[in-house]
């Protein structure tokens, strides 16, 4: 990790374009005899179609898709594209063709609603949208509402009265495409967060940001540890600017080769089947799932090729780690980041894990725990997760929130980028999550971030997950409450005698004052279509009875 920290100097020349410059480098590379035999790109679906192109082909079906934008739909660089596709080929190949024509890119889940889409085709004035069947309804149900929406292009075998077809354009189209010069610090895409608080803003990356930036995550030895043997696999959702950072630019970044499988929907026993059938090397999934995984018994499977995990997304609980690990013999490297960012801090390969903690600062920033006046806070302090951006703001951050100046500004207190999150460092520079800063509890003048809680909780065999806020209360202000999935095992147990079981389990995990004074079983927890726990919507929720 030292050594990492002294020898990562990226440079960002004035131009860049990751197509050009990394991918089209690779396919040379390819004709040259230099890269391995490695596919960049291998998808299945599950039912025995399967797509593998190396990164020649990915170059000359990614420049059709160019042509089918500039041409059938007339874009011009710095135009916007909004994508709403599951995970098949043509979602890669868009978000490659974006970068060819310079026209910035704005991902979505199929998730969304006709109202979310409205809300994301109306801000972002898009004059593109790329779906499919599933979606184009909900499009065409909001679409005379959207003035900027010139162009709609249906992935799909059938046709649709109002939409261009994508496969009839992407078969007709030439592949001779000249790739537009981008400078490093154009836009390229545009990511609406999440939102676990608030509405989604509107995240502007540059192409070098996430296009340089994320080699602080793929890089060998770093935190995916990957070369260009590797086969890695992300489950990230294609709406999730995780499957940017993962599914593309780190990955690519590498030369190593991108695996996908289409999964509609998240099922652990395929993806111990993918896991056991295929030669994935390196494996990435959010705690979510991770937490579902060690509810099976995986010693019924060999994964014979994995020798790396990664976690991302939100905390992962010390005890799923080790679970994880007593049954695959596998460590979960976490690693901590925002949309808005790269790689924040990460336990990077060969660094001694600390279970629960997101591990040290990436190379590519200056992180620190600081205070409400900007002042650097000691180890074992909490205080905000916070990044280095005067006197030389990264260029590995996000250039804004696009159209939102004061939304930007309102990120910046003193010389740092505040993440909104809280943390502390502890003495030997490691790094520990204790909360988004609207979600930590202060109950009678003590402070408990809900990680804690939830990690107490989820120890305990009958918890699943669970989800801790603050409640009003008339004495103390605000108490512990934990909404509380249970296993199937558990769900017919008395409510009451559950309750007092979590409760006096957690008092022995951690310190006793944490422990959730009111409780609630539920049958699932409300999440972000990214997977997140929205707990201020159960704050919320708390605070208006």
């Amino acid at each position: 990790y030292e050594a990492i920290k002294q020898q990562y100097r990226p440079e960002v020349p004035e131009y860049f374009n990751f197509a050009r410059d990394v991918l089209d480098r690779w396919a040379d590379m390819e004709k040259e005899g230099k890269k391995s035999k490695n596919p960049a790109f291998w998808w299945v679906d599950g039912a025995g179609g399967e797509v593998r192109w190396s990164f020649e082909e990915l170059g000359v079906l990614s420049r059709k898709v160019a042509n089918v934008l500039s041409d059938a739909c007339s874009l011009q660089q710095g135009d916007r594209v909004t994508l709403i596709l599951p995970r098949i080929p043509e979602w890669w190949l868009v978000n490659v063709a974006c970068m060819r024509t310079g026209t910035v890119l704005i991902p979505g889940t199929r998730q969304l609603t006709a109202k979310d889409i409205l809300h994301r085709l109306q801000k972002s004035k898009a004059k593109c949208i790329i779906t499919d069947d599933t979606v184009a309804s909900a499009v065409d149900s909001v679409g005379a509402e959207c003035q900027s929406l010139k162009f709609k292009l249906l992935v799909s075998e059938g046709h649709r009265e109002g939409w261009l077809n994508f496969k009839d354009l992407l078969k007709n189209a030439p592949s001779d495409h000249q790739c537009v010069t981008t400078k490093s610090q154009d836009p390229m895409a545009i990511y609406f967060t999440s939102g676990t608080s608030g509405s989604p803003k509107m995240v502007e990356h540059s192409h070098s940001s996430y296009g340089i930036g994320l080699t602080v995550s793929g890089r060998y030895r770093y935190w995916l540890d990957l070369t260009s043997s590797d086969t890695f696999w992300n489950t990230s959702d294609t709406g999730w600017a995780k499957s940017a950072w993962s599914s593309i630019f780190s990955s690519w970044i590498q030369g190593a080769c991108v695996f996908v499988h289409e999964m509609p929907h998240f099922d652990p026993s395929v993806v111990f089947e993918c896991l056991s059938r295929f030669p994935i090397t390196v494996f990435c999934s959010p705690p979510t799932a991770y937490r579902m995984f060690v509810q099976h018994k995986l010693s019924s499977y060999t994964f014979k090729s994995l020798r790396h995990c990664v976690s991302a997304g939100e905390p992962i609980n010390p005890d799923v780690m080790e679970e994880w690990k007593a049954q695959t013999g596998l460590d979960i490297h976490e690693g901590y980041g925002q949309t808005e960012t790269v790689l924040i801090c990460g336990n990077f390969k060969g660094m001694k894990i600390k279970p629960g903690s997101m591990g040290k600062p990436s190379p590519g920033y200056d992180v620190k725990i600081i205070d409400e006046n900007s002042n650097i806070l000691p180890p074992g302090k909490e205080g905000d997760i916070a990044i280095r951006v005067k006197p030389t703001r990264s260029l590995f951050l996000f250039t804004c929130y696009a159209d939102d100046p004061e939304k930007t500004e309102a990120t910046i207190r003193g010389d740092f980028y505040v993440t909104g999150d809280r943390g502390f460092m502890d003495e030997d520079g490691y790094f520990w999550f204790v909360g988004r800063a609207d979600d930590v509890i202060n109950s009678a003048g003590y402070r408990i971030g809900p990680f804690e809680v939830e990690s107490a909780l989820v120890e305990h065999p009958a918890v699943v997950e669970s989800a801790v806020v603050s409640s009003p209360d008339p004495i103390r202000g605000e108490v512990v409450k934990a909404f509380v999935v249970l296993t199937p095992d558990y769900a017919s147990h008395d409510p009451e005698k559950m309750m007092k079981e979590l409760q006096d389990h957690v008092k022995k995990v951690t310190a006793p004052y944490k422990y959730p004074r009111k409780m609630e079983f539920v049958q699932q927890l409300p999440k972000t279509v990214s997977g997140k726990i929205r707990r201020n919507e159960l704050r919320q929720k708390e605070w208006r009875k």
